[in-house]
């Protein structure tokens, strides 16, 4: 469903992302893990046309979208959830989840689709005219979610879902991921949480300075021995 060849990516002269090359199989989970400065969200703002490759290409679909505009990205039907959530502070819950349907795919099914977000996330709903700001973190982690979803996007990017939660809440955030795959949606995952992104992924890559190091299915890089000792201290 999408495939990156040979991407690279600077920020003017320090590269971050070297020859990177990846696929995401339609329906499926893919885990992008690796330490902080890795290059995973460089990848992520890449793909979503937040940054322009200066090589490589980004095929969506079968379509060539390298370095086309985000909001054509977004429109195309790539959803993402973006670290540390940002969703608009000052605007009330439900407000947030509306400028989640402003793209024309999603404009038809914006009632549908809201009733929809509901009732995956029924907090939600309790609090759609609370202003977002005051939500705790998981909450707002759940209106970052409901708001992609709103955008009927068929493959989402996760960056970081688990950054600043507590662990119950992470548990609830990552569910929420598998059920949302469980429904048909395609997931590319970047976690620090290597064992529980390994977990749930079909597949995985693991990224180190720019550069993809390994890959392979999430159960073989969890049984690795250097994935172990690198990331997990076993």
């Amino acid at each position: 469903m999408l495939a990156v060849e040979n991407l690279d990516l600077y920020y003017g002269d320090a590269q971050a992302l070297t020859q990177v090359s990846l696929e995401v199989p339609q329906g499926e989970i893919v885990a992008i893990v690796g330490a902080n400065g890795a290059g995973k969200t460089s990848l992520i703002r890449a793909i979503a046309g937040i940054e322009r490759p200066r090589a490589g290409h980004i095929r969506y679909a079968g379509r060539d979208i390298t370095g086309l505009a985000s909001h054509r990205v977004c429109d195309l039907g790539i959803g993402q959830v973006a670290e540390g959530r940002q969703v608009f502070p000052t605007l009330t819950v439900l407000e947030n989840l509306e400028m989640g349907a402003m793209l024309p795919r999603a404009r038809a099914r914006a009632k549908r689709s809201l009733g929809e977000v509901y009732e995956l996330f029924p907090r939600l709903a309790e609090r759609r005219t609370q202003v977002a700001g005051t939500l705790s973190g998981g909450e707002q982690q759940m209106l970052a979610i409901g708001r992609c979803l709103m955008g009927q996007p068929e493959l989402i990017m996760f960056d970081e879902p688990s950054l600043g939660l507590a662990p119950l809440v992470v548990q609830e955030v990552l569910h929420t991921i598998h059920a949302l795959n469980g429904r048909g949606l395609t997931i590319l995952l970047v976690e620090q949480n290597v064992a529980v992104s390994l977990k749930i992924s079909q597949h995985a890559y693991v990224l180190e300075n720019g550069r993809i190091v390994m890959r392979g299915s999430g159960a073989d890089l969890l049984a690795d021995d250097r994935v172990r000792q690198a990331y997990l201290g076993l």
